[in-house]
């Protein structure tokens, strides 16, 4: 449970730096060659994450996120969301279209990986 609170925290924290990061024309300022990361947005519905799941892995390699991997704790809909979303992003080019997941993406530019799990 505190390890889903902290992960919950963490995508906070990142919605908050992204926001900030947003000029006043509303677009997202990047230094050409940034490294950014695709995750799920707190406020996503479960239905919708779950098919980006569905979606994901079956267009990448989403293997991360099996039982006793780094990246299968915790356990929970956000954390494997955000991991495969991040993966279809990260495998298409990283281009803004590859996060939208029917607008339940967000793109970040503080990297989400936490503990011993990685994302690329």
């Amino acid at each position: 449970m505190a390890k889903a609170v902290a992960l919950s925290l963490h995508i906070l924290f990142l919605s908050a730096l992204l926001l900030s990061s947003f000029n006043s024309g509303g677009t997202l300022k990047l230094v050409k060659g940034q490294k950014t990361w695709c995750v799920a947005k707190p406020s996503s519905d479960p239905k919708i994450l779950q098919e980006n799941i569905d979606y994901a892995c079956s267009n990448a390699d989403c293997s991360i996120l099996r039982r006793g991997c780094p990246c299968s704790n915790p356990d929970n809909l956000m954390n494997h969301a955000s991991l495969a979303m991040n993966i279809y992003y990260q495998s298409r080019g990283r281009n803004h279209w590859n996060c939208d997941f029917k607008n339940s993406g967000l793109i970040v530019i503080s990297d989400p990986s936490y503990g011993n799990c990685q994302y690329a």
